[in-house]
């Protein structure tokens, strides 16, 4: 499974590629935080979390701190 999702990875775009290290290194993050940490625009992010959504990469869950943002994680093993 592992390899799977490394020839995925292998074909998105630089900017999903980008988000995905962050989010390996930093754990959660919204996608303003993403914005911040990667230095790309908020439309670039969007793009690249809806690549690696589709790709089943990273996965979407409520923010707790605030209602109408979500957290973005790196898929687990566990989480499948």
């Amino acid at each position: 499974m592992a390899q799977e999702k490394l020839t995925s990875l292998d074909e998105l775009p630089p900017s999903a590629k980008l988000v995905y290290k962050v989010l390996e290194y930093e754990s959660d993050l919204t996608q303003d935080q993403l914005a911040t940490e990667t230095r790309l625009p908020p439309r670039t992010v969007r793009y690249a979390l809806n690549e690696l959504q589709s790709c089943g990469l990273i996965e979407e869950n409520l923010y707790f701190a605030d209602a109408r943002k979500r957290l973005y994680s790196i898929q687990t093993d566990e989480t499948q």
